[in-house]
Order: C-alpha cells, then sequence, then structure tokens
C-alpha cells in the first residue's frame, strides 16, 4: 500500500514538474516574441510586430497589452477597421484603457476625421496625462488641421503662392498620415495647376495617388493636367481608373471626350499641314495650297540626295491629302465634326498627288512647273 502512495505521489510531482516546464517554456517565448515586437516597432515593421502579437496571443490570449500593440501597427498599415475593432474591444471591458482611446483617435485621424480623434486623445490623456503618443499625435491633429484651412482660405482668396506654401508645410507635419495628406497632395496640384505649373501639378497629384490609390479627385485633377499638356494617353488612363471606380454619366462623357482627343492626336492635322487656321476660307486654302505644293513637289528637289526626295515627296502627298480633304465642304464638315476620315469616299489611297497638282496649276492659261535637268527648274505662265 505504501509504494501504491509512493508511485502516486511521483506521477503527481512528475505532472506538476513538466506542467511548470512548459509554463516556463511558454513564459519565455511570450518574452523573446515581445523583444522582437519591440525592435521592429522601432524599425517601422509593423506587420512584423503583428505576427509577434498574435504569436503571443496564443499563449496569453486576454493579454490587453498584446492586443492593443497589434491594433496600433493595423492603423499604422491602414488597416483601420480591424485596429478599431480591436480598440472597442477592450473599451468595452474596460472604459478607461488610455492606449485603446489612443489607437481609436489614432484610427480616425488617419481616416480624415480628426475632430473626432482629437476627442479620443484628450479623454485618453484624462485617463494617462503622461500618455506620450497620444499628446503628440493630438497636437499634431490640430496643427494639421489648422494649417490645411489655412491654405483652403489662401486658396479661396485667391493667393496661390501663399496656399501652395501653407500646403507644403501642412505636409511635414504627420508623415503617416496618408489619407489626410493625399488630399492636401491633391490641392497643392490643383494650387500648381492655377500657377500654370502643370508638370509640378502632375507631379503632386501622383504623389496623391500613392498615397491614396482610392481618391479619385487626385486622378481627376491629374487628368486634367494631362489634357492641358496634351498628354493624352495619360489623360485616358486616368479617366478610365475614375470611371471604373465611379460609373457616372460625368465620368463617363470624360473618358470620351479623352478618348476623341487622343484619337485626333494620333491624326494629321491638315490645317497645321496647310500653316492656315481652322476658320480659313476657301480662297486663304487655295492660297496655301498653292504655295506649299510648290514647294515640296517631288520634281524641284530631283537633285537632291535621296533621303531628302522621300521627304519633300512625303510632305508633297500630305499637302495634297490636306487640300483634298479640306477644299470640300462635305470632307471638311467630316473632318472638323471628328468622323472618320476612311467614311464616304474619304480614302485617298487612291488619289493621285500629281492629278490634283495638274488640275490646280495645269491647263491653258494656268501654270507649269517642269525640271530641265538635275537640279535645274524653270516656271511657265501662260
Amino acid at each position: 500500500m505504501a509504494a501504491c502512495r509512493s508511485f502516486q505521489r511521483a506521477l503527481e510531482l512528475g505532472h506538476k514538474n513538466a506542467q511548470a516546464q512548459q509554463e516556463f517554456k511558454n513564459d519565455n517565448a511570450v518574452i523573446e516574441y515581445e523583444k522582437i515586437a519591440e525592435t521592429d516597432f522601432e524599425k517601422r515593421d509593423f506587420w512584423k510586430v503583428v505576427f509577434c502579437m498574435d504569436r503571443a496571443l496564443e499563449y496569453a490570449p486576454a493579454c490587453h497589452r498584446f492586443k492593443i500593440l497589434k491594433a496600433e501597427c493595423l492603423a499604422m498599415l491602414g488597416h483601420y477597421p480591424e485596429a478599431q475593432c480591436v480598440a472597442s474591444d477592450i473599451l468595452r471591458m474596460d472604459s478607461t484603457n488610455a492606449h485603446a482611446l489612443y489607437v481609436r483617435g489614432l484610427c480616425l485621424d488617419y481616416e480624415d476625421c480628426i475632430e473626432k480623434a482629437v476627442q479620443f486623445f484628450v479623454q485618453a490623456l484624462r485617463m494617462a496625462p503622461d500618455h506620450e503618443k497620444a499628446c503628440v499625435t493630438c497636437r499634431n491633429a490640430k496643427a494639421l488641421k489648422a494649417k490645411k484651412e489655412d491654405g483652403n482660405k489662401a486658396f479661396k482668396e485667391g493667393i496661390y503662392k501663399l496656399a501652395c506654401e501653407l500646403y507644403t508645410e501642412a505636409l511635414g507635419i504627420d508623415p503617416n498620415n496618408t489619407k489626410t495628406n493625399a488630399k492636401l497632395y491633391c490641392h497643392q496640384g490643383m494650387v500648381n495647376s492655377k500657377l500654370r505649373k502643370l508638370d509640378v501639378a502632375i507631379e503632386d497629384c501622383t504623389n496623391a495617388v500613392k498615397l491614396d490609390d482610392t481618391y479619385i479627385k487626385s486622378y481627376l485633377r491629374r487628368g486634367q493636367c494631362y489634357m492641358d499638356t496634351e498628354h493624352y494617353e495619360e489623360v485616358v488612363r486616368d479617366y478610365e481608373k475614375v470611371y471604373q471606380t465611379e460609373k457616372t454619366k460625368e465620368h463617363k462623357q470624360l473618358l470620351k471626350n479623352a478618348q476623341l482627343e487622343l484619337k485626333k492626336s494620333k491624326r494629321k492635322d491638315y490645317y497645321k499641314i496647310l500653316g492656315v487656321d481652322k476658320n480659313a476660307s476657301e480662297d486663304e486654302i487655295k492660297k496655301a495650297y498653292r504655295k506649299w505644293a510648290l514647294m515640296h513637289h517631288p520634281d524641284r528637289h530631283s537633285g537632291a540626295i535621296a533621303e531628302v526626295q522621300k521627304e519633300e515627296e512625303k510632305k508633297f502627298k500630305e499637302v495634297r491629302e490636306a487640300f483634298t480633304i479640306l477644299s470640300d465642304p462635305k470632307k471638311k464638315t467630316h473632318y472638323d465634326s471628328e468622323q472618320d476620315l476612311d467614311e464616304e469616299g474619304m480614302n485617298m489611297g487612291d488619289f493621285d498627288a500629281n492629278n490634283v497638282f495638274k488640275a490646280f496649276f495645269g491647263g491653258p492659261g494656268g501654270f507649269s512647273f517642269e525640271a530641265s535637268g538635275p537640279g535645274n527648274f524653270f516656271f511657265q505662265f501662260g
């Protein structure tokens, strides 16, 4: 009997010893995860901290400290709903938890709800007056709001240079506040577009997109700047993004207009080829054709090197195309209204440039242009 009791006692001791050893291992694991998390937080490797806190919570699932550190890192990573959910759960159990209040404020701050955020920061400081993060973030939030409002006021008053300076100063207050900073960059882009610094405005809007690729206004603003600088492919790209996100009639029309401008940019500008205005009269178009047809006629350049002859022949054909379209009222109307130039017999493929030239200059009482030898020409007026 004594032997049995001794054996039972040994089993109990062995079990307690094994349990103690396991608890010791668990404690060491938690401590190790805490150390790693602390180092990685300083390095701003927030995903690593989240991973460490998840592992630590497997050993200590009720630890508020681990949960709120995870929530803070999720907020820094832009996962605001998940971070707020964790903080709110803790506040339901402990409404005086200063760090949970701070994280709720942080999420609101980074979602550009600054006034509500400040309320949570103030409440956190009531619970813990020495809470440094709440103090600093609250001060930054107030400063950012004030600076942004000053910039908006200067813009509305047309003091664009001052507005730009104020937006730039605001951008330096809190680099972590990506949503508010995206708006500031877009506002700055609007100011620079007013100042006709279009390349700078495009860069501002691009910075806004990098910070928040869901911010539609930055695409709209950049698209307009690209339109003003005639970068039509980029305009179409931005407006496609806008229309995919918000399928409104207005956005559809913007995209349609951009696609039309892109198409126009890739076709030949016949007015430019003839060097006339879009409102040029029939006589002005004829006069311009005479000038450029004579200037680029292949016979005039028969003595030139092959490359020059080829280039002049190309220009001569373009002049012919331009005149053929712009001298025909129906074709000109189609061209001006952006209709396809291949429609209704407008295809230029079968047309002979020399026939146009002869019809315009040749014949009795007309004008003839001949080459008497390489580089030698004579003109005859009837």
